[in-house]
């Protein structure tokens, strides 16, 4: 099994590969040119240089020379060296020796660096084989930064790159580039009357009231779900005390991302998870074993601290509404409430056409919890995925701090990947806040806990359902259901008469009685995605009908009222 970390580990060599082929072309062409650092990113990577304005025509050579070196198919050679010889090979690049010094520093004796000819660079690899083995490179854009992101030092050119084995994958990605930037959610956003960002409260989305019922609609359907499989729902508060974070572990592991204000002098944080505020929940009052599981939601909303520079509409906020579920149970019925929940994530992905692919993450860095329980909540998660004959990836390391997970991946009609929902069986978390249930022994024992959401954050879901539908939403989720538009002042009583049959029937109804042609008016409801407009005029007058235009520009003529008012209400449905 090639496990996720693998095809990540062998993405990052192809691309920080590709930032050495980068930096070779750059020195050819430019040879004063002054390196710092080239990194793999999440999608590609880049390399800081110390050089003149890379214009244009500057980007288009330095292109026509990365062509060269694939074609040349030079080495990658590894060679270690000691710190003098280092300092002596980039004597005259004082970015490099600022880092060799600060490797010495750490208690390093020698350095490695990697060759390709007569090209040279300070790197711990590991790296490709030989220039050619990259199929296809491509410069995708330049910016300015700071040297170690500080304003007092120079600027620098940062060039990003994209690289893949072959051509043909090369294509793919910049067609779905393309795809993506017609489907971008910021911008439909904006068209639809979604939400907005400003200034005054950066990484916060404004949400307006066309997106408010997109977001109140998908919150309905889930709600709606929980209730046949007989799930509780609670609210916690937003600010909680210091002590809280540090009982379950979070300011440990996670403080970096959570916001702090003081509350009559005591330290508190602003929630940056709910699942503290569940167990307290759960300890109000003694639980029997009759009624375990006990499946417990929230929609509660969350404030992480998240770089400016990562934030990107509503995939990348700083407060966001998490669909939790804490689901409290015996050892026994760990299996059952996994399979609950496989089985609800796949009805709600399929609702919206998603396919889905999962991945478990297994034990990170300085875990919670003994080996004994690390290995048992794998085994569990991993057995029901076997048993239910679901192909899943290892993503070795990437597991919570408190247990293993199960990571569901989603697949947009365009072909990206996004992780949305999570299943995290946890030990540890009950043992740290004490919960307890009585038992058929009636003696004291400690539950068992499954984290879990399906959307993820409902601002990113929202963000991805936009990009996948292009705002074409189907009629159940659509803000604004039907739009009526009038032919002349004639029309105007009667247009307010349907407008009230459509509002009394429970249909999400506009009437737009702007004195603007009927052309304009229609482009204006197409244009906001509008699944029916509605046009009267005389002739609808006359015979007491309706005229339909749909939002992909099919017409009907001579349409009962009752007739569409039917139709509209089964589609919903």
């Amino acid at each position: 099994m090639v496990t996720n970390l693998e095809e990540k580990t062998q993405k990052k060599i192809l691309w920080h590969s590709s930032a050495h082929i980068l930096a070779m072309a750059v020195k050819r062409l430019y040879p004063d040119a002054k390196l710092t650092i080239g990194p793999a990113i999440e999608n590609g990577f880049y390399y800081d240089i110390d050089m003149q304005a890379v214009t244009d025509e500057i980007k288009q050579k330095i292109q026509n020379e990365i062509d060269k070196i694939i074609k040349e198919n030079i080495k990658f050679v590894k060679e270690e060296i000691t710190i003098d010889k280092a300092r002596q090979m980039f004597s005259d690049n004082a970015y490099k020796l600022e880092m060799i010094e600060e490797l010495e520093k750490a208690g390093e004796r020698q350095v490695c660096i990697y060759k390709n000819n007569d090209f040279f660079d300070l790197c711990k690899g590991p790296h490709i084989k030989s220039t050619g083995v990259v199929g296809a490179l491509k410069l995708t854009k330049i910016s300015g930064v700071y040297w170690r992101a500080n304003s007092k030092n120079k600027m620098l050119q940062r060039i990003y790159g994209i690289s893949f084995p072959d051509k043909k994958q090369l294509r793919q990605y910049f067609d779905k580039i393309e795809q993506a930037k017609k489907r971008d959610h910021r911008k439909i956003g904006r068209e639809m009357d979604l939400f907005s960002f400003h200034d005054e409260g950066a990484g916060f989305p404004f949400f307006h009231n066309n997106g408010m019922i997109i977001k109140n609609e998908l919150i309905k359907f889930l709600r709606k779900e929980h209730n046949k499989m007989h799930y509780q729902e609670i609210q916690t508060p937003i600010i909680l005390d210091k002590k809280l974070w540090v009982q379950s572990g979070h300011w440990d592991h996670f403080r970096e991302n959570m916001y702090f204000t003081k509350i009559d002098d005591v330290d508190c944080a602003i929630k940056p998870m709910n699942c503290p505020g569940g167990m307290l929940v759960y300890r109000e009052k003694v639980h029997s074993y009759r009624e375990l599981p006990l499946r417990i939601g929230e929609f509660g909303l969350v404030h992480r601290h998240e770089l400016s520079g990562v934030l990107a509409g509503l995939f990348r906020v700083r407060c966001f509404t998490q669909d939790d579920a804490h689901i409290f149970m015996e050892e026994n019925q760990i299996k059952q409430e996994i399979v609950g929940v496989i089985d609800l994530v796949d009805k709600i992905y399929k609702k919206f056409g998603f396919d889905w692919n999962v991945e478990l993450s297994t034990k990170p860095e300085n875990p919670f919890g003994s080996d004994e329980i690390w290995e048992i909540s794998t085994n569990s998660l991993e057995s029901v995925l076997k048993e239910k004959n679901i192909n899943y990836k290892i993503n070795k390391g990437d597991g919570a701090f408190y247990g293993p997970k199960i990571d569901f991946h989603i697949k947009d009609c365009i072909g990206r990947n996004w992780q949305c929902g999570t299943i995290q069986l946890d030990f540890t978390m009950p043992e740290k806040f004490n919960l307890e249930y009585v038992g058929k022994d009636n003696a004291k024992h400690r539950p068992v806990m499954l984290h879990r959401t399906i959307y993820g954050s409902l601002e990113r879901f929202m963000g991805i359902l936009i990009e996948h539908y292009a705002g074409k939403f189907p009629l159940w989720l659509a803000p604004i259901q039907v739009k009526i538009i009038n032919v002349g002042l004639d029309s105007v009583k009667y247009a307010n008469k349907i407008y009230k049959i459509f509002f009394d029937n429970n249909i999400r109804v506009e009437v737009d009685l702007r004195d603007e042609s009927v052309g304009y008016k229609i482009r204006d409801a197409q244009n906001m995605k509008i699944p029916y407009i509605v046009v009267v005029g005389e002739n609808e007058i006359k015979e007491n009908t309706i005229t339909i235009r749909t939002r992909d520009k099919k017409i009907q003529k001579n349409i009962k009222i009752d007739e569409f008012i039917e139709n509209i209400l089964n589609e919903i449905k």
